[in-house]
């Protein structure tokens, strides 16, 4: 069955950086593109990043730009998710998720995705 694996979630102080991973099995992970969502308690969930199958288009949302940075690694069916001078307000369970078009996860749908992991930016 397909699974996806987060990893990499933690406390981190503001400022500081964490590096998020998604492990995919079960799928074809080259056959889809590959978003990391977050939903914070009491807030609805949102895309964050997403990129396409081959890596070469990727969409961010506005308040991560120049902060975060969404990668694979096809061959290793691994999604990277880079978050740098992160902020109290990142604070979330992150999730990765994958669906065939990079235009339905930059809509917020997705085919399968993990169980998530928790950031928290706190000092």
């Amino acid at each position: 069955q397909v699974q996806l694996v987060e990893s990499g979630g933690g406390l981190v102080q503001p400022g500081g950086s964490l590096r998020l991973s998604c492990a995919a099995s079960g799928v074809t992970f080259s056959n889809y593109a590959m978003g990391w969502f977050r939903q914070a308690p009491g807030k609805e969930r949102e895309v964050v990043a997403t990129i396409t199958w081959s890596g070469g288009r990727q969409y961010y949302k506005d308040s991560v730009k120049g902060r975060f940075t969404i990668s694979r690694d096809n061959a290793k069916s691994t999604g990277l998710l880079q978050m740098n001078s992160l902020k109290p307000k990142d604070t979330a369970v992150y999730y990765c998720e994958v669906h065939r078009e990079v235009a339905v996860l930059n809509r917020g749908q997705a085919d399968y995705w993990g169980q998530g992991t928790q950031v928290t930016v706190s000092s």
